[in-house]
């Protein structure tokens, strides 16, 4: 394990210095002035100037950029232009409810994914079989927003049964809380489920042919074992791998959702900094939500090395 995670030390770090650069240089592409957005529209060059002084923009984007990782390096992610507020301080106070979404679509994505990949890939119903395909393909064509405005359409006003709009923190309220986050995690979860269910039935499927699952069968191991012990266990690997790439378009997804259910979470938060031109909270969202990305994909690819005794991680 130790081996595997310094051979991995390297690209990380070559990610990391990457996904610096573009979360440095992206935001700065966008049209528009930060001393702008804050001084107004009408305000004089020489307040301009000031206000540019004030935040760090006067220097060349070498010195804003070396300031920006020096600081980081030491723990500073810098302060709010729009806000005037530290960075680190807006981030925590938003994380809980972007984490308890995130978390709660994973959770439905695993369970409803497998599900659904287990049941295409064992019914013998060509009906059956072929409307859980049906299924399978709207949730995978269908765009989470699409789907969040359907489940609010359906279940906040044809039947109101669960609230549409707002949140509650788990850690507060854990029954309230749960039922302002089920609509927005189905909605983020469906479409990434889809793509599991569908990669890990084409795995059984293939499994299926080997031959030790015929020897399997010819020793009388029964239906439920051999699921569980051949069948699902040596077809789980492509379906982790997706689990690794999609649970960092969660976070990603999360951006549209909040703005559907009126959360206040980071989406929120980035979509505030993009219209105020707030660089530094947008470059620490950014590189956040990358290394949050390799880090899941480090902790999949130790998940498949566990389950399969052919993959070594030290090789």
């Amino acid at each position: 394990m130790l081996t595997f995670l310094l051979k991995k030390l390297p690209s990380v770090l070559m990610v990391a210095i990457a996904s610096s650069v573009i979360a440095f240089v992206l935001p700065r592409l966008a049209p528009g002035d930060p001393a702008v957005a804050l001084a107004g529209s009408d305000a004089s060059p020489e307040q301009l100037a000031a206000v540019r002084d004030q935040l760090g923009l006067n220097g060349s984007l070498y010195e804003q950029y070396f300031h920006w990782i020096w600081n980081l390096l030491h723990g500073d992610l810098g302060r709010s232009f729009a806000m005037r507020r530290p960075v680190a301080t807006l981030i925590s106070s938003r994380l809980e409810s972007t984490i308890e979404l995130a978390a709660l679509a994973l959770v439905l994505m695993i369970i409803i994914g497998f599900t659904l990949g287990i049941l295409s890939a064992t019914l013998r119903n060509q009906t059956t079989k072929a409307a859980l395909d049906v299924v399978n393909t709207i949730c995978l064509a269908t765009p989470p927003f699409l789907i969040g405005l359907l489940l609010i359409l359906l279940l906040g006003i044809a039947f109101p049964i669960l609230p549409v709009s707002g949140e509650m923190g788990l850690l507060r309220d854990p029954v309230k809380g749960l039922q302002y986050l089920i609509l927005p995690a189905f909605a983020l979860a469906l479409p990434q489920a889809a793509v599991v269910a569908r990669l890990l039935a084409t795995a059984i499927n293939s499994v299926r042919g080997e031959d030790f699952i015929d020897l399997a069968k010819a020793k009388g191991v029964p239906p439920g074992r051999l699921m569980r012990r051949h069948l699902l266990r040596n077809s789980l690997g492509p379906a982790i791998v997706a689990i690794g790439l999609r649970a960092g378009e969660l976070l990603g997804g999360a951006i549209v959702i909040e703005a559907i259910f009126a959360r206040n979470g980071l989406g929120q938060l980035a979509v505030s900094s993009v219209q105020n031109r707030d660089y530094l909270v947008l470059q620490a969202l950014i590189l956040g939500a990358v290394l949050i990305a390799v880090l899941i994909q480090l902790l999949s690819e130790i998940t498949i090395a566990a389950l399969d005794p052919r993959i070594r991680l030290e090789g």
